[in-house]
């Protein structure tokens, strides 16, 4: 690429597209904290897209102050008596307001309206996620393929298996499958994983044990991934390609399974993750979230719709997770208070926070590192 054209295009091309899904995540995202803290009635100091210094804001009647800030990488919503942007309570100042003020604030309301304020910021994720995959069923349908094998590759785990041309999947361990998609999605979270294919042959039913093969796919864009792979193939005549038009309910709860699907894909890759059947390479950062938000943008607004509802459910799902800083990590000190009858000590608290962040940066830091090994191009 000439050097004249290459910046303008890594801002138009990356840059752009991954600032404005991002923004529009953070936004919902943080919407849910700020109607659930309105509902609860805890007072809200900033509602900010974005960290660092304000580019432009207002402050509304309520006092909320509602601005853009320069670095678009996440954002927050600070209430009544947090100490900072992580919603750290500020305990020395907490302690001289009075009984009415305290009860304001996020640390001295109830705690079932911590607890409903903290989670509705991923549950908004969630439900967004629903919708737009929801508006993109409705709009294009459900492509639906049958699975049925139309090919076993040599040497693959599903021709050592016995699994011949014209056999019909019906389960994977017991769990019915009604598409080819459902296949995939099922085999390719379980590499080196023993699993027992229920096949229709004719008139009669076979149970074949099978252990998909860990192998590495690329796709249209150079992005490498590890996968488990049973090696079957199906074709236009077998699988009875096809796209299923879809009522706005049938939509929306098509909408609601592809987001579920997410969510127990991540923990399958979790734990796969763990136990050491997957690469932590395949865990990407901000550098590889751009970049893919413009290789994604490139294939028109229902690929991006797509992306943006993937995301979506990432945002929701990180922020669960229970480390202190983040949406998960309060809901713990919650659930410890619910249990202990009292709040978790401020100097347990701070330790937790610094260990939280700890955490956070160096997440950052290792899936930035491995963005460098997929670079722009």
């Amino acid at each position: 690429m000439d050097g004249l054209y290459s910046i303008p295009w890594l801002l138009v091309g990356y840059i752009l597209p991954f600032i404005v899904v991002l923004s529009l995540l953070v936004f919902v995202h943080e919407m849910g904290h700020y109607l659930a803290g309105r509902w609860s009635g805890i007072r809200i100091l900033a509602f900010s897209v974005g960290f660092g210094p304000e580019i432009a804001g207002y402050t509304d009647r309520h006092g909320t102050r509602w601005k853009i800030s320069a670095i678009p990488l996440g954002g927050y919503v600070r209430f009544f008596g947090d100490e900072d942007a992580a919603s750290r309570p500020d305990f020395d100042g907490i302690a001289e307001l009075t009984p009415a003020e305290r009860e304001t604030t996020m640390a001295g309301a109830k705690l079932w309206k911590r607890a409903v304020t903290v989670a509705a910021g991923p549950i908004a994720n969630f439900i967004l996620a629903i919708a737009i995959f929801a508006v993109v069923f409705g709009m294009n349908g459900k492509p639906v393929v049958d699975p049925v094998v139309a090919e076993t590759r040599p040497g693959s785990a599903a021709a050592e298996a016995g699994v011949l041309p014209g056999d019909v999947l019906l389960a994977l361990d017991g769990q019915k499958v009604a598409t080819f998609d459902d296949v995939r999605r099922y085999v390719s979270m379980r590499p080196d994983i023993e699993i027992l294919v229920t096949v229709k042959r004719g008139e009669e039913t076979l149970d074949l044990p099978m252990v998909p093969k860990k192998s590495e796919i690329t796709d249209q864009f150079g992005n490498k991934m590890e996968v488990g792979l049973i090696g079957i193939v199906t074709s236009q005549e077998r699988g009875n390609f096809r796209v299923e038009e879809l009522s706005p309910l049938e939509a929306l709860r098509e909408g609601s399974l592809q987001t579920w699907h997410i969510v127990t894909g991540t923990y399958d890759y979790l734990s796969n993750l763990v136990m050491g059947r997957m690469s932590a390479e395949q865990l990407g950062g901000p550098v590889r979230i751009a970049k893919m938000s413009g290789e994604v943008a490139t294939l028109g607004i229902t690929a991006y719709l797509t992306w943006a509802a993937m995301l979506s459910v990432s945002i929701g799902l990180l922020n669960l997770m229970p480390v202190p800083v983040l949406d998960g990590g309060h809901l713990v000190f919650y659930a410890i208070e619910a249990v202990r009858g009292r709040p978790v000590g401020p100097g347990a608290q701070e330790i937790a926070f610094r260990i939280g962040l700890v955490m956070i940066l160096s997440l950052m830091v290792f899936s930035t590192w491995n963005d460098f090994g997929r670079p722009f191009g």
